[in-house]
């Protein structure tokens, strides 16, 4: 994204995946028909920064069939700037099926093609220098090839500018079953080298080998100088900045699908960030990432609403910070 911002602004880049997602029914599961839907936890931060009024770009790449049209054509629907999104003639959108559970939860089943494709010579492409804060979402990208070198490359290149960095692991079973420790151990690589991350419950408790919510975020405290949430579903959102500690509450709502929410909160609070100086945006008190949590916990949960993350976010708008 290039700057179209007013000084009190800030661009925001989501990088990472791209995938189709299909909900699919199964034993157990809301009985639903497959449905095509554009979504990935990057382009959803993205797509939710968009509705609020900011400005945000897409990295990623799509095959160049109907599903990467249908993805790319979603994206700018929702206000998403998509010079970034590159095509790929030998590769097929990547597409991700979602089973829905009766109280709202997701289970996940990928089959990979065009996002794992996005290279370092890509990216080469892309003016780096003109983004002051980056969004890295993890699932696919710490899978082999050359997205891999990619992703470690853009994230290395933001840090030597000194731009703010943003962390979302997103950790998916279906993808490292078999290979559980890469993940955690390229997760922790990011945390330790990021200004701001989120996890789940789950996730904290997987990166860090604890049984307790509060082992794994002293763990995690301990491991990483950086801001970080720890979403809790309907309990809110515990905070840990500079040693300090405090769940935030969250909205009451009745949830339909959680699908996006986490990326609903995410984007939410990297707009809310968006909005201060650039040269306050690493100093910030506890009480501003308390409020801005705060607000951010409100776009999760209107976001759970709604079936589906594509109709959650045409009705989410920067009213809800009022």
């Amino acid at each position: 994204m290039r700057p179209h911002w007013k000084s009190s602004g800030s661009p925001v880049r989501s990088w990472g995946r791209y995938c189709r997602r299909a909900a699919w029914p199964a034993r157990r599961l809301r009985r639903a028909p497959v449905s095509r839907s554009a979504w990935s936890s990057v382009n959803w931060g993205a797509a939710a920064i968009a509705a609020l009024g900011g400005h945000a770009d897409l990295a990623a790449k799509v095959g160049s069939d109907p599903f990467g049209q249908h993805l790319v054509y979603t994206m700018q629907q929702m206000g998403v700037d998509t010079r970034y999104m590159f095509r790929d003639a030998d590769h097929f959108t990547t597409i991700a099926f979602v089973s829905l559970m009766e109280n709202g939860e997701r289970d996940f089943v990928f089959s990979r093609g065009a996002d794992s494709q996005l290279s370092v010579q890509d990216m080469a492409t892309v003016p780096l220098h003109e983004y002051h804060i980056f969004h890295f979402g993890s699932a696919t990208s710490f899978l082999p090839g050359p997205f891999y070198e990619a992703y470690r490359s853009s994230r290395d290149k933001a840090l030597q500018q000194g731009s703010f960095i943003s962390f979302d692991p997103n950790y998916r079973h279906d993808l490292f079953k078999n290979n559980q420790s890469f993940f955690i151990n390229n997760s922790l690589d990011f945390i330790a080298n990021c200004n701001y991350f989120k996890v789940s419950d789950e996730e904290a408790m997987l990166l860090t080998s604890t049984a307790t919510l509060a082992d794994a975020a002293n763990a995690l405290m301990e491991k990483s100088a950086a801001t970080f949430t720890i979403t809790l579903g309907k309990e809110g959102t515990l905070l840990c900045h500079n040693g300090q500690m405090e769940t935030i509450a969250s909205i009451a709502v009745n949830p339909v699908d959680t699908t996006g929410a986490g990326d609903a909160f995410v984007g939410a609070l990297l707009y809310l960030l968006s909005q201060k100086e650039k040269n306050t945006m690493h100093q910030l008190s506890m009480s501003d990432w308390k409020t801005m949590v705060y607000n951010a916990n409100k776009a999760g949960a209107r976001t759970c609403e709604y079936l589906g993350a594509m109709e959650a976010f045409k009705h989410l708008n920067n009213s809800i910070f009022e």
